[in-house]
């Protein structure tokens, strides 16, 4: 087949189709503060999990099946990593006892600060990988670095009082010392100042940015096409609101899956290493088919999970 030529027309479109979904998100389904039950989020993962599959196939039929399987294959990645990022969202969440009728509206504009980073982000990597192929070395070196960091640090903590975002914000501004309804500003004796709902939005954002330095390396493991890459990255993000929702009260059901995002790093560090960027020398070339990538993945995080969930149910039957 001849594939259909990704112009900027394609990036204009998507872009406005996010936006679109986006604006019919929060302008008529969540147009009022409400807390998010399961149900609801189950549907809304359901929603975006089904139209970035949608999307797979319309880039199977215009570009052909090995790129729809970079698109997937991207995207679990990018959505498996997002699952630290919803626990480190749950504590900030908690240490700021955020209420939950107004956590969805934050985790709506967090991610439009997420989106706008992640695409300077790929732009800037996609502009490196082309001129100097052998950063995707130092990407792959720094992946099992973070993934060997990841299996052997201790619990995260939630430390608002040492981000230095935070503590500029405070320094800069006034503010206030409870939460002022769902508003981010307010005036405390006539001067304009922030509310702590602020503050837990700056650092939910500056939270994506240290994650989005792990997860958008690893999907160019998988592609270096700019137009996959921003995508996977997108629809991964537009489900993470819903998928919060959905995991953050059984946290304590997924002790095991900080081990298996730490393997999912360390092979993607591995495979980046490992593959011919450039001009390597012949006996350093051993390419790992997107496909086998996939299911390493996926089955590295079943088994994380379905590990994660034996253990809680062990618990409670020898607890009874």
């Amino acid at each position: 087949m001849n594939p259909v030529a990704i112009t900027p027309w394609h990036w204009v479109g998507f872009i406005l189709c996010v936006l679109f979904f986006l604006a019919l998100d929060l302008g008529v389904f969540h147009r009022g503060a409400h807390v998010v039950r399961f149900k609801e989020a189950l549907a809304w993962t359901t929603f975006w999990f089904a139209l970035a599959m949608l999307f797979a196939g319309a880039i199977a039929h215009e570009r052909g099946p090995e790129e729809a399987v970079q698109f997937a294959t991207g995207y679990v990645i990018e959505l498996s990593l997002s699952l630290d990022n919803v626990l480190v969202i749950a504590l900030i969440f908690a240490w700021f006892h955020v209420p939950t009728a107004y956590q969805h509206r934050l985790l709506f504009l967090g991610i439009l600060g997420a989106l706008v980073m992640r695409g300077v982000m790929i732009t800037v990597g996609v502009a490196l990988i082309h001129e100097f192929a052998w950063v995707l070395y130092v990407f792959g070196a720094f992946l099992v670095f973070a993934g060997i960091r990841m299996l052997f640090a201790g619990e995260r903590m939630v430390q608002p009082e040492k981000n230095p975002v935070l503590r500029l914000a405070r320094k800069w501004f006034p503010v206030t010392p409870d939460f002022v309804g769902g508003s981010f500003f307010t005036r405390r004796d006539g001067r304009f100042a922030l509310t702590p709902l602020a503050l837990v939005l700056l650092l939910v954002e500056t939270t994506d940015l240290i994650f989005a330095l792990d997860s958008v390396p690893a999907v160019f493991s998988v592609t270096r096409k700019a137009f996959i890459v921003f995508t996977s990255n997108v629809f991964a993000i537009l489900g993470l609101r819903s998928l919060y929702f959905l995991l953050a009260g059984a946290i304590g059901y997924f002790r095991y899956l900080k081990i298996g995002l730490s393997l999912v790093l360390v092979f993607i560090g591995v495979k980046m290493v490992i593959e011919p960027h450039g001009r390597p020398p012949q006996w350093f070339q051993m390419k790992i088919p997107t496909g086998i990538s996939l299911l390493v993945v996926a089955l590295v995080l079943f088994v994380a999970i379905a590990c994660s969930i034996a253990a809680a149910r062990r618990e409670r039957k020898a607890a009874r």
